[in-house]
Formats: structure tokens, C-alpha cells, sequence
């Protein structure tokens, strides 16, 4: 039996990310039957982005060598004493946008967005252009992510909470969308 609820510690962090402005869309939950690898995936967008043109995805990635790790020191531990906070798993939020005919110059867009997110939130951008033919011009694809660890011990004791990076990602989604448009113009 697992020590920790991780399939219950997503579920609150769906109703957290509603209570930040978003809505859930869907989820996914993979687990590797090799290695036990588990990943669980949301699917969620700001409200003010109902229809488009901005996805936000959030995915957790479970290494189970971190949890088996972590549930040995939880077994270790004598009564009434806190588990140490050196076992992290990833959260990983990205936003995606439909491909931008007047994409904005990266750099400017990287400086902005690093204000925004902050050091709480490291966020990186990158662009992708698809050439459908070779007389086609490029068709550029933008991608943010920013990445966070999630302590387990925070979330064995229950004290786990992403509000702050939540409202961030409110914040990098407002950033975006009120950008958007001038992007999406041909």
C-alpha cells in the first residue's frame, strides 16, 4: 500500500487550478507496466480562453524510484517526526498557440514573460516553423513552459500547495491571450 495519495494529490490540484480562474478539460493518467512510470496529463485553458486561441497542459511525472525512495525514508521515520525534503517530482506547465502568421520576436517575448513568471516560475519559450511544401512559407508555432518541482513530503503531510504558481500561470495566460491577437493577424 502507497504511502502517498498522489491520484487524490491531482484531483486537488484540478480543484485548485479551478479556483484559479481555469477550467479542466480533460485528464489522462499513464502508467509504464515495465518500469511502473507514472505521468498524469490535464488539459485545462483560462476561462477567458474558452474556444481558443490558448491550451494550457499540466503534467506530473512520477519516477518510481523517487516514490520507492520516499516510502523507505516515511518507514524510517520514528513517531511525530516530518519526512525530509529532498524528494521531488516534476509539475510541468505548457502553453500552446494555433501557428502565428506575425509570431513575435523570441527574445522580447522570453525578457517579458521571465517578469512575469519570476523566479517562482522559470519560464522558457521557444518557436517552431513547418514548412508544408518548400514554396509554402513557415508556419510558426509557439510553445511556453515553465517547470516546477513538487516536494512529496510537502504533499505526504498535506501542505503542498501551488497557489502561488497557479496564479502566476493566470497571470503568463492573460499575458498571452492579450497578445494574441496582434500574433494571429496576417
Amino acid at each position: 500500500m502507497a504511502v502517498i495519495d498522489l491520484a487524490g494529490y491531482i484531483a486537488g490540484l484540478k480543484d485548485q487550478a479551478v479556483e484559479h480562474g481555469f477550467h479542466v478539460h480533460d485528464e489522462r493518467h499513464f502508467v509504464e507496466t515495465y518500469s511502473m512510470r507514472q505521468a498524469w496529463e490535464v488539459d485545462l485553458h483560462p476561462e477567458a480562453a474558452c474556444g481558443g486561441p490558448l491550451d494550457l497542459h499540466l503534467a506530473v511525472e512520477l519516477d518510481p524510484r523517487v516514490l520507492l525512495a520516499f516510502e523507505d525514508h516515511i518507514m524510517e521515520l520514528r513517531e511525530a517526526e516530518e519526512p525530509e525534503d529532498r524528494f521531488k517530482i516534476p509539475l510541468i506547465f505548457t502553453w500552446s498557440l494555433p501557428p502565428l502568421p506575425s509570431g513575435p520576436d523570441l527574445l522580447v517575448l522570453a525578457t517579458d514573460l521571465a517578469g512575469v513568471g519570476g523566479p517562482d516560475l522559470p519560464i522558457e519559450v521557444s518557436a517552431l516553423d513547418t514548412y508544408a511544401s518548400v514554396t509554402d512559407p513557415a508556419e510558426r508555432s509557439l510553445t511556453i513552459v515553465a517547470r516546477v518541482e513538487v516536494s512529496l513530503s510537502e504533499v505526504f503531510m498535506g501542505t503542498e500547495n501551488l497557489s502561488d504558481e497557479l496564479e502566476k500561470c493566470g497571470v503568463v495566460s492573460e499575458f498571452l491571450l492579450d497578445r494574441a491577437p496582434a500574433w494571429l493577424e496576417d
